[in-house]
């Protein structure tokens, strides 16, 4: 089976030729303006014997400041600065002085600017208490707002694993008010929410981890005021004693029923082992089997089954400790939860607590989600810690339908706040936008088919149209930064690339794909967002994409529409849900956010260089004012320039190809029909009505005779502006193109590009009834049910596709019928989040139509993907044949493998050399260094495929929100 997606994210063009020179200069004792109110926070990252990295996030609540001077003393003689970075270190004595680096000194009200150092310690490092800003002394009381501080554990202490950590806080409020709730989290996850003093919670179960965990509170007061977040860092370390280790730390069960969870020793013993395994608190309805384990120095490793069964009398929402031990060794404990699982509600529950579990590596020690728990993986992004606007987007979905089932939105609002955090750059990293000249958007450079054609050369002779959206968006948000998501993170830092070529920062902005369709994962070359020629060859990877005279050092990210509106899509669900639990005002930051969002996802409707639709040369019309827009959602758009501050250039492009997979009439009608969503813009309402309307003409253009959707269009032939071949239908102009963007494999090739898009569709019918939309689905749902066998307890829905003939020009006071365009379904398989998408699908089309059809099978799937969980979420078995391509060095005769052109030559951070004749592989070697690598080398070798049980985070959401989609719509089943 297929589970691997190919995204292409493309920002071909540059805006000019300007070689940066040096920054600004500021004077480092000399601030731009006086800081009325500044927070500092301080956190040891990790630390070792004598060594640790250090973290600091400066917020300015005063006036806008041009530059910024931070000074505190450390409280040991012995601490001392070695190296930093995002700022330029001084010391003298105890008292460290940190300026602003020339690229991040401006910070508005409100804003927060990081900054890093690795430092060394005598035997003791504590973490300073006196912070100042420009002179200004921070962290000071907020007036009004609630207060929070953790009285325990103290800042840096250290637990062996795995440990059980008491978080205790104070909170108190002011104005007459009452503390309503303090709330504790780890690295921005929730662990608990207590409404009575003394504020307390206990971490259980905490897993070994190298760098620090982050314990945090915020309080609320009675009229919902919110505080500061308290931060206190803590270790785990890796037990030193032996330890019973459980491969999981809670399991449920229902009544009557069973489940299971598994017990290993940590290290080998000497001697048998006996493990004694009992319940130890709590109902007395439930029960564990066997009684004892026996571990040998042969087995100690292997899992032994243990299994936890609750009675008919077991009452739903009770709980039960089970307890391993054993003497000379660690206890462990897995809490067991009784629920009725015949109810897919608690499906949901259950997918959610898993996915949250610190335990089962869904999130890293920021509180980013990974792209997957596992690290070896290349689809679309090319490792599994690296992440995706796409992930983001699905987890504030995941934190909506938690939201909705428990009234709890703190962790909603915080997976907001993460996302503004590291996906959403910040004025510091996308610095010389206020140079954007919206009269020359970008300069031309055309797209090819294949690698080996790049780089494409600037051509300034190419007419490009204006934009006419960026003035409107200026005045509306008093900035002239872009509010939309870069797609790829370097969560970890694998690469090695950092902040700005700093080589360190974890959590880096990075770019794969840069050249023509034909360039699948396999053939791309990483390069960071922030490119300072630090890495690769001499001009940085600019000059492997994009050729020029010469090469400035520049900012530049690209944004993947789907993501972003399905960001809209997941706050429109939180507010309608939170609006029935009168809780509106809980969520009104992050509307407001997600109607900005969608201010600025109206770049997506334009030609790649603001051509008019119809161009069939490089030298038909720009265009002016708003007639380059295409009202489709395209498949990115992308903004860039100078690194430099006084280089004085910024650029922005649109795409010309849109692909039916990332239209998203949901979002659509949400910006264009819902108040609280309307955005500030005063033509974007309009905008998005007429791309709703677009949008829903496009659907019903592309589908096939059977009732599939075919490809999408262009209004860029070749990537170029060729004429496209005689006969090619259009739409609006824009010529029909099988596989839009990418070719290897083709983009419309994977069923799940037609759950994703039609998901929304159903969305969007089920909320409004729209007829168009019925008419749709009526002819896709019987086609794709016909292509899928779903009982209760097994299934198999479409996998790959291909296409034959073309849809007919669309004629919209006349649309003729697609005969002569068809789809087969040429495999099949078990994607559990496809499945899960295909799901909710059925499940908001039948609540709409009333179709018992479509009901019983999202019932059925759901309740067959259920027979797939496993301790972390839900899997199945994939082979991965396509990881042939690791060692694929070019062949000029297939066009595949990595092509580096005749003369380039470069080094990645690690020092993998980059040159022709190299591999994937070659220039990332840290792949051999995966614990999953040997049985790729094996395959390598002449074994055979390896296999792998993968979990996606976007699959596990698509499942986990599937069930409660359908317990919601169906509550009565």
């Amino acid at each position: 089976m297929r589970q691997h997606r190919h995204r292409l994210r493309r920002g071909l063009a540059v805006a000019g030729t300007v070689v940066l020179g040096a920054g600004i200069a500021l004077a480092a004792g000399v601030p731009a303006q006086a800081a009325a109110g500044c927070t500092v926070v301080y956190k040891v990252q990790s630390q070792w014997p004598g060594g640790f990295t250090g973290d600091i996030q400066i917020t300015n609540s005063g006036d806008p400041m041009s530059s910024w001077k931070l000074e505190y003393d450390f409280p040991d003689a012995s601490q001392k600065v070695s190296q930093g970075w995002n700022g330029n270190y001084s010391q003298s004595g105890q008292h460290v002085t940190v300026t602003n680096a020339s690229w991040n000194g401006s910070l508005p009200t409100n804003g927060t600017v990081g900054t890093g150092f690795n430092g060394t310690f005598g035997s003791a490092n504590p973490v300073p208490t006196a912070f100042s800003v420009n002179g200004t002394a921070c962290n000071g009381p907020v007036t009004a707002a609630p207060t929070v501080q953790i009285t325990a554990p103290a800042a840096n202490t250290r637990y062996t694993a795995p440990a059980s950590i008491p978080i205790t806080a104070t909170a108190a409020a002011s104005g007459g008010r009452t503390i309503s709730k303090v709330e504790f989290y780890h690295d921005g996850l929730l662990l608990n929410t207590d409404t009575a003093a003394p504020y307390a919670y206990t971490w259980a179960g905490v897993p070994q981890q190298t760098a620090a965990y982050h314990v945090q509170a915020i309080s609320y007061d009675s009229s919902g005021a919110k505080s500061s977040t308290a931060d206190v860092p803590v270790f785990v370390d890796a037990s030193t004693s032996p330890a019973i280790v459980a491969d999981a730390t809670s399991v449920t069960v229902s009544p009557g029923e069973e489940s299971t969870f598994k017990l290993a020793l940590s290290s080998a013993p000497s001697a048998s082992v006996t493990v004694a395994v009992a319940r130890t608190a709590g109902s007395t309805a439930v029960s564990a089997s066997p009684a004892s384990l026996t571990f040998t120095s042969s087995n100690w490793s292997t899992g032994q089954t243990v299994t936890v069964g609750a009675t008919s009398a077991a009452t739903a929402g009770s709980t039960a400790t089970i307890s391993a031990t054993a003497s000379g060794y660690t206890a462990a404990t897995v809490q067991v939860n009784v629920i009725d699982q015949g109810s897919v509600d608690d499906r949901f529950t259950q997918l959610y607590n898993d996915i949250k579990n610190p335990s089962n590596g869904y999130f890293s020690p920021e509180g980013v989600p990974y792209h997957s728990i596992e690290t070896l993986i290349d689809e679309a992004p090319d490792q599994g810690h690296e992440t995706t606007s796409e992930a983001f987007s699905y987890w504030l979905w995941l934190e909506a339908e938690h939201g909705a089932a428990t009234e709890d939105w703190a962790p909603f609002n915080a997976a907001w706040s993460t996302m503004e955090k590291y996906i959403i750059p910040s004025h510091a990293d996308q610095p010389t936008n206020a140079n954007y000249d919206a009269s020359k958007p970008a300069t031309y450079a055309a797209e090819h088919p294949l690698p080996s054609q790049y780089p494409s050369q600037l051509d300034s002779s190419v007419s490009v149209g204006s934009d006419p959206l960026a003035a409107e968006l200026r005045n509306a948000y008093g900035t002239a930064d872009i509010y939309g998501m870069h797609w790829l993170l370097d969560v970890d830092n694998t690469y090695g690339f950092g902040h700005c070529g700093d080589g360190t920062t974890r959590v880096a902005y990075i770019n794969t794909f840069q050249r023509g369709p034909q360039e699948s994962t396999w053939e791309t070359v990483p390069q960071p967002s922030c490119d300072t020629f630090k890495f690769g060859g001499p001009n940085g990877y600019l000059d492997l994409f994009t050729g020029d005279s010469s090469y400035a050092k520049q900012w530049k990210y690209t944004n993947a529409p789907d993501a972003d509106s399905r960001a809209v899509q997941a706050a429109y669900w939180a507010y309608t849900w939170a609006t029935q639990q009168g809780k509106a005002s809980q969520i009104s930051t992050a509307v407001a956010n997600a109607a900005k969002m969608g201010d600025y996802l109206r770049y997506s409707f334009y030609d790649k260089y603001f051509k008019q639709p119809g161009c069939t040369s490089t030298s038909c019309p720009a265009g002016t004012g708003k007639n380059a827009s295409n009202n489709l959602m395209s498949w990115y758009y992308a903004w860039g320039g100078a690194y430099d501050t006084s280089a004085g250039w910024a650029w922005r492009i649109g795409s010309s190809t849109s692909h039916f997979g990332y239209q998203n009439p949901m979002a659509a009608y949400i910006l264009s029909n819902v108040s609280a969503f309307t955005p500030k813009s005063p033509t974007a309402k309009s905008d998005w009505q007429a791309s709703l309307n677009r949008q829903l003409e496009f659907y019903q253009w592309l589908q096939s005779s059977e009732g599939a959707i075919a490809g999408g269009a262009t209004n860029s032939w070749n990537g170029n502006y060729s004429a496209p071949p005689s006969g090619t239908p259009t739409f609006y102009g824009l010529a029909y193109v099988v596989a839009p963007v990418y070719e290897d494999p083709p983009s419309n090739q994977w069923f799940g590009m037609q759950t994703w898009s039609l998901e929304r569709l159903a969305e969007y019918y089920y909320t409004t009834g729209d007829t168009k939309a019925k008419a749709v689905l009526d002819k896709w749902v019987p086609w794709a049910l016909g292509q899928s066998t779903i009982t209760a307890t097994s299934f198999s829905i479409p996998s790959d596709m291909s296409w034959s003939g073309a849809p007919a020009t669309w004629n919209p006071s006349s649309p003729a019928a697609n005969t002569n365009l068809h789809v087969t379904v040429t495999s099949k398989g078990q994607d559990l989040g496809v499945a899960g998408s295909f799901a909710k699908l059925l499940t908001y089309y039948a609540a709409k139509s009333g179709n018992t059809t479509a009901k019983t099978a999202a019932k059925n799937l759901l309740d067959a993907i259920w027979t797939k969980k496993d301790s972390k979420g839900v899997s199945v078995t994939e082979t991965r044949e396509d990881y042939k391509r690791f060692d694929d060095v070019y062949n000029a005769s297939t066009g595949q493998g990595l092509y580096i052109p005749q003369g380039w030559s470069g080094k990645m951070p690690n020092g993998d050399v980059i040159a022709p004749g190299k591999s994937f592989l070659d220039i990332r070697s840290w792949y051999k260094n995966d614990p999953d690598w040997p049985k790729v080398q094996a395959y390598l070798d002449g074994g055979a495929a390896p296999t792998f049980n993968y979990h996606r985070f976007w699959a596990q959401v698509d499942v986990a929100t599937g069930y409660a989609d359908f317990a919601r719509l169906f509550p009565n089943g």
